[in-house]
């Protein structure tokens, strides 16, 4: 505190000029007027070095300490901010679900995934579907692993014993689902990745998912028990909730040149209101479900939670492998399976599975395979871990790539 009184006193002296020429300061050590031309004093080399240090002192003040622990907190929270959503819309259903189930019974989860879906349609370039033309051959594959490869894993999930055993049996249908309707969009627009193409993958395995998911939970888990699935009512929902925002954002975008202009240079912004909008859906369910998971064991959800991320991580390996062998197969580097836009959006999209298409089969089934509650209990855990890792996936790579970039400038 003395030496930045201290500094004060000399750059008080120091910066503004005697008013009055004729009194010059007066050195009592050398006996020395010293003037400047001007009627400045003149300022020795360490006292100029005690003013620099003082001023600086008193610009940073309190804000450098500020600085200091908020800078590193605001970095992490602006590129982990979608698991850091996720994270804390659990934590918000667990600590207290009242308010998670009342927007649950306004249907407010059917309103996010339409913004979702409104704000995908609204950022796609025109150009973005040009690419995804071109990169049908990942598209298609793409499809099969949604909704044919991956499902083949049920019959080795539903070999597992658990009890109760409704947990084995929900995990099993929860990997005949098509891709999550929102996250693998929104993940892979924030890596940078081919946006159009996750988009084209989402909407037509979840169309295409509604007749092909009876035949995969007939055929792999159900064993003979007749199942009846409405098909119409959910072909309406999912064009509901998935074509109509994303024609009317396109729409949008193309008939007003500023907003277009406004979605292209605020993409951080849309990227984050998207993060927020789909952590609104765990919050929800997680509120819906405390109750049941009050109940069950502890041992017995870090077992059933363990499984599905067991289950996101065979799929992400599967996956991988797949796309290696596929640009080996055809062409190497030249191959559209070798583009680092192409391979982040099949990577993502297709090692994800959808909850709310399951919980709609779930209920659907009217208890065939048991308890729909504890059916869907372990799902919602496996949803939101898939996510959760993804988006820690997605952060890394970020990450990564900013210190290849940052390398290549050095």
């Amino acid at each position: 505190m003395a030496g930045v009184l201290k500094a004060l006193v000399l750059t008080g002296t120091s910066q503004f000029p005697h008013r009055n020429s004729y009194f010059p300061a007066y050195n009592p050590v050398s006996g020395v007027n010293n003037l400047t031309s001007f009627g400045r004093k003149s300022q020795s080399i360490p006292e100029r070095c005690i003013i620099v240090r003082a001023n600086s002192q008193l610009k940073q003040g309190n804000g450098g300490e500020y600085s200091n622990w908020a800078k590193p907190m605001l970095n992490f929270a602006s590129k982990n901010f979608l698991p850091l959503a996720l994270v804390g819309g659990v934590a918000l259903g667990l600590a207290n679900p009242t308010l998670g189930c009342l927007a649950d019974s306004y249907n407010l989860s059917k309103f996010s995934t339409f913004g979702i879906f409104a704000i995908a349609g609204l950022t796609l370039r025109t150009e973005e579907i040009g690419a995804t033309a071109e990169a049908w051959p990942v598209g298609l594959f793409g499809l099969v692993s949604i909704l044919l490869l991956t499902p083949l894993f049920s019959r080795l999930i539903i070999q597992l014993h658990l009890q109760p055993q409704e947990f084995v049996t929900g995990l099993a249908i929860f990997s005949c689902m098509p891709t999550t309707l929102s996250s693998g969009i929104a993940l892979t627009r924030l890596i940078g990745g081919n946006s159009a193409l996750a988009l084209a993958m989402t909407v037509v395995s979840n169309l295409l998912g509604i007749l092909i998911v009876p035949f995969s939970i007939s055929r792999y888990i159900a064993a003979g028990v007749g199942i009846s699935i409405p098909t119409k009512q959910l072909l309406k929902n999912l064009i509901a909730t998935l074509l109509v925002p994303i024609i009317l954002g396109k729409v949008c975008r193309e008939s007003f040149k500023g907003l277009a202009d406004f979605a292209d240079r605020n993409s951080k912004l849309w990227s984050m209101t998207s993060a927020i909008l789909l952590s609104l859906v765990p919050w929800m369910q997680v509120s819906k479900s405390r109750s049941l998971l009050m109940m069950v064991k502890p041992e017995t959800c870090l077992i059933a939670t363990g499984m599905g991320i067991l289950l996101h991580l065979v799929l992400l390996v599967f996956n991988a492998l797949c796309i290696q062998s596929l640009s080996a197969i055809s062409g190497g580097s030249s191959s559209v399976f070798s583009k680092k836009q192409n391979v982040t959006a099949l990577l993502i999209v297709a090692s994800q599975k959808t909850l709310p298409v399951m919980v709609a089969v779930v209920q659907q089934l009217g208890g065939a395979l048991g308890d729909s509650s504890l059916l869907v209990l372990p799902c919602v855990a496996a949803h939101l871990n898939q996510i959760i890792l993804d988006s820690f996936l997605v952060s890394y790579w970020l990450q990564k790539e900013q210190s290849l970039d940052n390398v290549k400038t050095a």
